[in-house]
């Protein structure tokens, strides 16, 4: 069995063959995450870009330039012109293949391509296993920090990539699918870290990101519709998924496409939003 988009995944000996291409733009996604005593703290994984990135790639700061930072919430997305601007303003064209990886978790890659897709741009991969697959294979590294020459992007925005809380209430009320991305733990309330209320969105399934990967890997086609089967996802005529912020949901959409599922919209605002009104319900325990 093969994946139905085996073009949205890089393999790192195929990158490695690439790394002259003119019309390619690598990029490193990292954000690094700190846990504390009120959820978790992100900062640009920048520090960790200029120790060692693969040769040529430059760095994205999805955390300050492409997130509104206006937003009362994290990792809001911009709208599409300031994306736009954003995306032309690290050498990103529409002619460009764009090669995204983190040297962290591999859900800020995906969060980066699914701005892109978001955006528009249709020529976009993710680097299968991420930088430690890269470091493992021993392909060269630099340190420093790389740019390409600036340029312009226009957005053709999809506006299904990205649902709104009104969207996902709608959704409910019509038996959409909706999958949250999170733990189980998270997903039923049980554990020690909660988003201000503790429990899931009623009737959203549960499909942690961890049942799709595998050391960074995306899981081989076969093991994927299977993690995908839950709730028929690959047959559903739609398909939203959701996290605490719009993040880790990426990977569950991510697959999705992957696997051949054409529409697949991320909640943007996810529980950081739902909760914040006590009037939108949630469901307690590991059951829809």
């Amino acid at each position: 069995m093969n994946y139905v988009h085996p073009e949205y995944l890089i393999e790192p000996a195929e990158l490695a063959t690439l790394l002259d291409d003119d019309n390619l733009r690598i990029f490193d996604a990292s954000v690094l995450l700190h846990r504390s005593s009120n959820g978790y703290s992100a900062e640009p994984g920048l520090a960790h870009y200029q120790k060692e990135h693969i040769p040529g790639a430059g760095f994205i700061d999805l955390l300050n330039d492409w997130s509104d930072t206006t937003s009362p919430l994290n990792n809001t997305l911009l709208p599409p012109e300031a994306l736009a601007k954003a995306i032309g303003d690290v050498g990103i064209s529409a002619n460009h293949k764009v090669v995204l990886y983190s040297s962290g978790h591999i859900m800020w890659a995906t969060r980066a391509w699914w701005c892109l897709y978001y955006a528009g741009h249709t020529n976009m991969v993710v680097l299968n296993g991420n930088l430690s697959a890269w470091r493992k294979a021993e392909f060269p590294l630099r340190d420093g920090i790389e740019r390409y020459p600036a340029t312009t992007f226009t957005a053709q925005p999809n506006p299904d990539a990205i649902v709104s809380t009104t969207e996902v209430e709608q959704a409910i009320s019509q038996q959409v699918c909706v999958v949250n991305a999170l733990s189980p733990e998270l997903y039923a309330g049980t554990g020690d870290f909660y988003y201000h209320r503790r429990g899931h969105i009623p009737s959203s399934l549960l499909l942690h990101f961890d049942a799709i990967l595998e050391n960074e890997y995306f899981k081989p086609a076969d093991q994927l519709a299977e993690a995908l089967s839950i709730g028929n996802l690959l047959g559903e005529d739609r398909v939203i998924t959701y996290c605490g912020g719009g993040i880790a949901a990426t990977i569950d959409a991510f697959a999705c496409l992957l696997m051949g599922q054409h529409s697949v919209s991320v909640y943007d605002g996810s529980m950081s939003e739902w909760v914040q009104s006590d009037e939108r319900p949630l469901t307690l325990g590991d059951q829809p």
